[in-house]
Formats: structure tokens, C-alpha cells, sequence
């Protein structure tokens, strides 16, 4: 193995690098010390992200290798010389946020910086961005983060204007220098893309083709991030539960995540974002045999119309999606489940939205996720008719989250005066205020009068509820 670094770099992120291989331990200060002093400095950086958990640590990735570059992360758009935002395309308020923050430097005084739009909405719009903010350097969707470096390297020899826009690959972005933001929960992505091709979906457009990463890497990073002092990881992917091993392994995703639990040092794994089609009872059972992976699965469902999930090509009928929520909810061990709902997708009728209320009442989600439908560019829902108007997607998503509201009340509840393990994540400024989650995802916030309670595990007794998260106190 070669020399590993572990940096602990400006607000408060650390910093992995492995100059052969990724992390495994802490290095002597005077490695450290070597490493940096070789790492040439090239100016500062400022890195915002839009979206979901995958765009957050393809941000950690990103800002590894200009890190490794010699870039220095600041915290404010003004100290930085180069600024790059990590886009999302999946909602059209998404996009036109990142529009408006593009616009900003238009007429911004002092010495002109390097911009660089990354993610979907990169990927999504291509050069029509240089058109759109000529002052835009950088323009490279996700499915091309492995090439990052080799356009890093154009921008500082003088070019002005610097594309990566291929999705015809077979590569995953795994890179050997990654920042991570949380000191104890790691994401972990083991497959890019997607296959599904729902008609409201820019996913396959801007992150391309569905492709795992072998199941030897994904557990060779996992074991160092343990030695290291991570005890919890989120496999991540469009699909996650899609993942099919490229490697001779031909490890199923059911037996990835027992593998992952069985990991030294690790206490939870979890799993994001899973899709209907290929979520199986080999899940729901390495579920039930090991509580070291966490009893909480996101499956969206969309629609609780089997017409309209017909319409949206979700591969799947109301009955079939609520036959994998009936092997969930008949497990040995409780699994709480999230999911997603988009509200006023085209010909959606009155009778279309209370088959998704009623199919909320049945399964009773912990959590949703839920969404007016706006068009997105090159989806075939961007062309169907009978539109549903602004003002009555509104109304109808309204009503959907009252009633999610209401379930949620009555769910979180019933846990009162129930105990839970509880890692600790944040400390509230107030004296003697903690906050963590359980192994299903809930919130929990609770008093403890111990110190340092951060990153660790402790046993917290339930004594109040609101829609939204749990209350407590440490149990003694």
C-alpha cells in the first residue's frame, strides 16, 4: 500500500487522500506535513449543492480533487476565485435557482472568477450555457466527474470555456481523493445512473446508463473508512437496490449490505434510493437477520394509480407496490418506510388523487417526499395534454401533506416512553441538547447532561412527539 494521507483541512471537513490507494489510518504529521508542502496552491474555491444525497457526495468528491490540487475551500463567494455549483435538474425550481445565482455575476464588482456548473442541469442544458452566462467556465455533468481532473488542468492552462458532457460510459466517479463532511456517517455510491426511463424522469439523460461499481471496491473502501473511525455508511444510487456486480463475484445487492454490516468497526448500513421493480425478499430478510443494517427503506411510489404509474412507465401496478410494502410490514423486525409522490402529473383526476390518499392511509408512511409535477426538458411527459393547472397542484398537494401530517402524529405517538438507540449527530447551543437518529431514520432530539457525546451511540427513552421528529431523554 502506499502512503495514505489524513488531513484535517478548513471548516472543520476531513479530508481523505490515498496516493495509491484510498484512506486506511491516520498518517505521522511529518507525512502530512511532506504531502502538503508538495501540493502546489492554485487559489481558493467556493462549492454549492443543489439536490439530493448523491449530489452531496459527488460534492464531497469534487472538492477532494481540487483540494488535492492545491485549491483552498472558503465559505463565502467573494473569497473565492473559482466557483462551481453542483446541480439538480429533477424539479423546475431546482434548475432555475442555479439560473438566478448565474445571473448574480453579471455585474459583480472586483476581479472576474472562474464558474463552473456541474451535475444535471450541466448535463441537462450542455454549451447552451455559455450562451445563456458567457462568463461560465466550466460546464461537466455528472457522468463525467472521472475526467474532472484533465479539465481542472485546461482551465489552469488558459482556456476559457471547458465541457465534459460524455453519458456514454461504462465508468462509476470513484476517485482517490474524497472530502467528507460528516466525521462519522460516510455515502458511499455502488451504482450511477439509471435504466427505468420513467416519461417524467431527466435521470437517464443527465446521469446516463445504470452502472454498478464491483463489489470488491465498494467493500475495500468501506473497510477503510472503518479503520478510520467511520461506524456508518449510506450506499447510494438512483437505484440502489438495482445494483448488479460487474465483477466474477456477481454479488447481489442483498448480500452486499450483509457483507457491509459484518464490516469491523461498522454499526449501520444504509440504503438509498430504491426502486419498486427490483426490491425483493432477500432485502426484507438481511433486514430482519441483522440489525446492523437499518430498518428503513425509501420506496417511492409516485402515484396510487395504477393508470397514471402506467403513464409514467413506473414498471409496476398499485397491487404489485403494495405487495413489497406487505413483505416489509410483515417482517420480524419493524421497517420504516418513506417514500416519494408527485401530485398533479398530466391527466391526473380527482379520482387518480384519492386512489394516492387512500394508498397513504393504507401503508401509512413514516415519511414522504411529495412533489408538484412541473415538465422537464426531453421527457415525453414534457408533450402529454391535460395539464393540471399550478393552483390545483397546489391545492392537492396541501391536502396530501395534512393527511401525511396527521399519519405521522399518530405514528410518532405511539413510540412514547419506547427506548431507541440514538447516534448522536448535532449539539443544540442550548445547554444540554442533543440531537441524533435512530436506525429507522427517525429524528430524535433529547437532554443528556454527559459531554461528548458526539458520533457515539446512546440509549434514549421517547417522552414527546410531533409530526416531525421524536423528543427525549438520555436513558441512564
Amino acid at each position: 500500500m502506499g502512503a495514505v494521507i489524513n488531513l484535517q483541512i478548513e471548516m472543520g471537513k476531513t479530508f481523505h487522500i490515498g496516493l495509491e490507494t484510498l484512506v486506511a489510518g491516520k498518517s505521522p504529521a511529518a507525512e502530512r506535513s511532506e504531502f502538503i508542502a508538495a501540493v502546489p496552491k492554485r487559489g481558493t474555491f467556493y462549492l454549492e449543492t443543489f439536490g439530493c444525497q448523491m449530489n452531496d457526495h459527488d460534492s464531497e468528491k469534487v472538492a477532494g480533487v481540487l483540494l488535492s490540487r492545491g485549491y483552498r475551500q472558503v465559505e463565502t463567494i467573494e473569497a473565492a476565485s473559482f466557483v462551481l455549483y453542483n446541480t439538480c435538474s429533477i424539479r423546475e425550481k431546482a434548475a432555475q435557482k442555479v439560473f438566478s445565482r448565474l445571473g448574480e455575476f453579471r455585474d459583480m464588482p472586483g476581479e472576474p472568477k472562474k464558474i463552473g456548473v456541474l451535475g444535471c442541469v450541466a448535463q441537462q442544458e450542455g454549451e447552451k450555457i455559455f450562451n445563456r452566462s458567457p462568463w461560465v467556465n466550466l460546464v461537466c455533468g455528472s457522468a463525467s466527474y472521472s475526467k474532472l481532473p484533465e479539465l481542472l488542468t485546461q482551465l489552469e492552462a488558459g482556456e476559457t470555456r471547458v465541457t465534459g458532457l460524455d453519458t456514454d460510459t461504462d465508468e462509476t466517479f470513484e476517485t482517490e481523493m474524497t472530502r467528507r463532511d460528516n466525521p462519522w456517517r460516510a455515502y458511499l455510491t455502488i451504482i450511477e445512473g439509471c435504466d427505468k426511463a420513467c416519461s417524467y424522469c431527466v435521470v437517464p439523460f443527465t446521469r446516463g446508463p445504470e452502472r454498478s461499481r464491483a463489489s470488491d471496491s465498494v467493500l475495500r473502501e468501506l473497510r477503510q473508512l472503518a479503520e478510520i473511525g467511520y461506524s456508518e455508511v449510506q450506499f447510494l444510487g438512483q437505484t440502489v437496490n438495482s445494483y448488479r456486480d460487474p465483477s466474477a463475484e456477481k454479488m447481489e445487492f442483498s448480500a452486499l449490505l450483509r457483507a457491509a454490516a459484518e464490516m469491523p468497526g461498522m454499526k449501520r448500513v444504509r440504503f438509498m434510493t430504491s426502486h419498486p421493480r427490483d426490491f425483493s425478499a432477500d432485502i426484507v430478510a438481511a433486514i430482519e437477520d441483522d440489525e446492523r443494517i437499518c430498518n428503513h427503506v425509501h420506496l417511492p411510489v409516485q402515484s396510487g394509480s395504477t393508470r397514471i404509474l402506467r403513464v409514467m412507465q413506473r414498471t409496476y401496478s398499485r397491487e404489485e407496490y403494495l405487495g413489497k410494502i406487505a413483505m416489509m410490514r410483515g417482517a420480524k423486525r419493524p421497517i420504516a418506510i418513506s417514500t416519494d409522490i408527485i401530485v398533479g402529473f398530466p391527466g391526473e383526476t380527482d379520482g387518480d388523487f384519492a386512489e394516492t390518499l387512500n394508498l397513504m392511509e393504507e401503508v401509512k408512511y413514516e415519511a414522504i417526499f411529495a412533489f408538484k409535477y412541473s415538465p422537464r426538458p426531453n421527457t415525453p411527459a414534457q408533450k402529454m395534454e391535460d395539464a393540471i393547472s399550478e393552483e390545483e397542484k397546489s391545492r392537492r398537494l396541501g391536502v396530501l401533506l395534512e393527511l401525511q401530517r396527521k399519519i405521522q402524529t399518530e405514528a410518532n405517538e405511539k413510540l412514547i416512553g419506547q427506548p431507541f438507540e440514538v447516534h448522536v449527530e448535532g449539539k443544540s447551543k442550548k445547554e444540554n441538547q442533543w440531537s441524533g437518529r435512530t436506525s429507522c431514520n427517525r429524528v430524535v432530539n433529547f437532554l443528556s447532561t454527559r459531554s461528548n457525546l458526539l458520533g457515539s451511540y446512546v440509549a434514549v427513552r421517547i417522552t414527546g412527539a410531533t409530526p416531525n421528529c421524536l423528543t427525549g431523554e438520555h436513558a441512564r
